[in-house]
């Protein structure tokens, strides 16, 4: 039964009327009173609706600047492949080496290293000074007192080590040698005939040759291998060097010399490096296709709405930018009149319809083995001027960290999310405070007097009920 209808019924009734129930009728609570909490938390709810749509914008705000940021991640990466196929020490001037006959010389380029072939004759390798001391019985065993070891480095001056007082046998001897900065490195070898000490400089070539006597004549050395340069002569040019690894002989390029191979040519082909070329490549490709999808992907409509950049200017720039971007004509290279790569799709990347690139992987391997510097000058121009400068420019517009349109959105974003949070704030302070305060003592007080209520019920039963006994009798 309702709350009205019992209320009815009590009236209609001939029977005394009981205040508590016409109040449990008319309330639903088979007792009198408020919830105090939940009375005044009802109330600032109500109050708080203009706060709400503060919080709203603040959400709003806070998703286009999580969007932004991951598209300035994405711009940024994108910039970066295009600083880097601009470099003259970047994937685009990335050289190899190819040999003719790798087990006599093999060789690397650096980015930038001068590209052609090279004729190389290695005639001998450098060699190491090396020593070795006749056998004795054992490492640690007594050598002759008062015998002298001196050894001479190349142009320097002779250091001796006399045997005896601390430095008695074969691997003190060693010890000896080693903390007395010759140059040298000395070690003890151990085998059927017995203990030797072998000396070897540290420096190969003629420069790491030393000489190495004794006193005595019980304890003597013998020569191993003199130090001496290695000889090469590299496109008809003698070559002298101290190591088996020479730079400095072809622009850019080391040489590691395998073997001595006197009269043998070995041609060295220094060329572009198309696999490193095609990797950034692709990598620009892909870093596009992720930017522009993630561009596209805030107009599309998912069911709830359009991204939170839709309504952006920055991001209908950068969409313009992008594509437009594509349309780049590369004028020939200092001293041609054409090119056979004037633009993305001559060397295998087109555009589908929603705006991405795909890569002919054919095409643009066909571009880089027989028009390699074409494609150089597609992305650099004759003055690192071509196409990775103008979208690096371009994209430099909105990622600059002073003036980028991306960071000039963020701070304007930032400072509307910071006001909201001070009107929040303020109006927690000087309007939701002081109601609760406010409500909570009144709404306390209408307790108090509710709690009071039903003896005054009680009263006026006792009174009511006196009243009908007077009037039946």
């Amino acid at each position: 039964m309702s709350s009205i209808s019992a209320l009815n019924a009590l009236l209609g009734s001939s029977n005394s009327i009981d205040l508590s129930q016409i109040l449990e009728a008319a309330t639903g609570a088979s007792s009198p009173g408020i919830d105090v909490n939940s009375a005044v938390s009802a109330a600032v709810t109500a109050a708080e609706a203009p706060e709400n749509n503060w919080e709203s914008q603040q959400t709003a705000l806070q998703n286009q600047a999580s969007a932004l940021t991951s598209l300035q991640t994405d711009a940024t990466n994108l910039d970066h492949d295009m600083q880097s196929l601009n470099s003259v020490t970047g994937p685009l001037s990335a050289a190899t080496v190819t040999s003719s006959n790798s087990s006599v010389v093999t060789a690397s380029a650096a980015s930038g290293s001068a590209l052609g072939n090279n004729i190389v004759i290695v005639n001998s390798l450098a060699t190491t000074a090396s020593y070795s001391s006749s056998a004795v019985s054992d490492a640690t065993a007594d050598l002759p007192a008062g015998e002298t070891i001196t050894i001479t480095p190349s142009g320097g001056s002779a250091t001796t080590i006399t045997i005896g007082s601390g430095v008695n046998s074969l691997t003190d001897l060693k010890n000896a040698i080693n903390s007395a900065g010759l140059g040298v490195t000395a070690s003890v070898i151990t085998d059927a005939s017995g203990s030797r000490l072998a000396i070897g400089s540290n420096t190969s070539g003629s420069a790491g040759n030393f000489a190495i006597t004794s006193s005595g004549g019980s304890f003597g050395f013998t020569v191993g291998s003199a130090g001496a340069n290695a000889s090469l002569t590299v496109n008809g040019i003698a070559v002298s060097s101290a190591t088996n690894t020479v730079t400095g002989a072809i622009p850019g390029v080391t040489l590691n010399l395998q073997s001595a191979s006197p009269g043998t040519e070995v041609s060295l082909d220094v060329a572009p490096n198309t696999s490193e070329a095609s990797n950034a490549i692709n990598q620009f490709v892909n870093d596009y296709n992720t930017l522009i999808t993630a561009v596209n992907s805030q107009y599309s409509d998912t069911g709830s709405g359009q991204g939170a950049l839709a309504d952006d200017p920055t991001l209908g720039s950068l969409q313009n930018t992008l594509l437009q971007a594509l349309d780049y004509t590369a004028s020939p290279s200092s001293g041609n009149t054409t090119t056979t790569v004037p633009n993305l799709s001559s060397m295998g990347i087109t555009v589908n319809t929603d705006g991405t690139l795909s890569v002919d992987s054919g095409n643009l391997s066909n571009a880089l083995q027989n028009n390699y510097s074409d494609v150089q000058n597609f992305f650099q121009g004759s003055s690192l001027n071509g196409f990775a400068n103008s979208l690096d420019q371009q994209l430099t517009n909105f990622i600059s960290p002073a003036d980028g349109a991306f960071t000039v959105d963020l701070k304007s974003m930032n400072t509307e999310n910071t006001t909201l949070q001070t009107d929040i704030t303020n109006f927690q302070t000087n309007v939701i405070a002081p109601l609760k305060t406010q409500l909570t003592a009144e709404y306390s007080a209408a307790e108090i007097a509710l709690q009071q209520l039903p003896s005054e019920i009680r009263n006026v039963d006792a009174e009511l009920g006196q009243n009908n006994n007077s009037s039946g009798g």
